[in-house]
C-alpha cells in the first residue's frame, strides 16, 4: 500500500464529513431564525455553492501544482488561511449573519470543533507514514487535540449552563484560537523556505497536495470560522445572557 493511501482517504473522508455537518447545521440554523422560506432557500444554496466551489477550487490548483511553489512569502498555503480569516470577519457583520447567530444554539459552534480530534490523529499518521515531521503532530508540539478533546466538554456545559456560557465560550475560543495559531505557525516554520526552523525530515511539503491541502484549505479554515462566529455570537447575545 502506498504510504500516502490511508492518510489521503482519511482526509477526503473528513473533508466530505466536515462539509455535510456543516450544511446540515446551516440548514437547521436557517429553520430556527424568522426568515422567510424564500430567503432561508437562497441563502442555504448560496451558502452550499460557495462551499462547493471552494472545495472544488482548492483542489484543482492543487493538482496544477499550484500550492507547491513556496518561492513567495508567506507560503502559499498559509494564503488560504488569511483569506479565510478576512471572509469569516466580514461575514460577521453582515445583517443576515448577525440575525442567524443570534438564533443559533451558542453551544453550536464548540461542539464542531471536536472534528479537531480527527485531524490530529490524521497528522499522527502522515508522520507514521513518514509524509509530515513529528512537531506537526501531539507527539511533537502540536497540542491542537486538545481544541478537538475540550470543544465536548465545553458545548455540553454552555448547553446546560447558561448562566457560566459566555465565560466558557470565550475561554474555549480563546485557547483554540492558540492553539491553531500554534500549529499553523510550526508547519511554516517546517516549509523549505526561507523561514524554515525545523530542519528534521520530511518538511512539511505535502499540504500543498490534493488531497492533503484540505488540511489547511477545509480544516483550518472551519476552525478559525468556527471561532469567530462563536464570539460575535456571544457578543451579540452578551445582554441577554447572565
Amino acid at each position: 500500500m502506498n504510504n500516502e493511501t490511508l492518510p489521503s482517504a482519511m482526509v477526503i473522508v473528513l473533508t466530505v464529513a466536515c462539509i455535510a455537518i456543516v450544511i446540515f447545521g446551516l440548514r437547521k440554523a436557517l429553520q430556527l431564525s424568522s426568515w422567510t422560506l424564500d430567503q432561508q432557500k437562497s441563502t442555504f444554496i448560496k451558502s452550499v455553492s460557495a462551499i462547493l466551489v471552494w472545495v472544488i477550487v482548492l483542489g484543482v490548483l492543487a493538482l496544477l501544482g499550484f500550492f507547491r511553489d513556496l518561492s513567495s512569502l508567506p507560503p502559499r498555503p498559509v494564503f488560504i488561511f488569511l483569506f479565510a480569516v478576512v471572509v469569516a470577519l466580514s461575514l460577521t457583520f453582515m445583517k443576515g449573519t448577525k440575525e442567524l447567530l443570534i438564533t443559533t444554539p451558542i453551544h453550536w459552534f464548540v461542539y464542531i470543533q471536536s472534528f479537531r480530534i480527527f485531524v490530529e490523529l490524521i497528522l499522527w499518521q502522515g508522520y507514521v507514514k513518514g509524509l509530515l515531521p513529528v512537531q506537526m503532530t501531539f507527539e511533537g508540539y502540536n497540542f491542537d487535540i486538545f481544541s478537538g478533546i475540550f470543544a465536548i466538554p465545553a458545548g455540553w456545559m454552555m448547553s446546560r449552563n447558561p448562566a457560566s456560557a459566555r465565560v466558557i465560550g470565550v475561554f474555549y475560543n480563546l485557547m483554540g484560537i492558540a492553539l491553531l495559531m500554534n500549529i499553523l505557525t510550526i508547519a511554516v516554520l517546517s516549509m523549505p523556505t526561507p523561514l524554515r526552523y525545523f530542519m528534521n525530515e520530511p518538511s512539511n511539503l505535502i499540504v500543498g497536495e490534493f488531497p492533503f491541502i484540505y488540511i489547511p484549505g477545509v480544516f483550518v479554515v472551519l476552525a478559525i470560522f468556527m471561532h469567530i462566529f462563536s464570539l460575535r455570537q456571544l457578543l451579540l447575545l452578551k445582554k441577554r445572557m447572565p
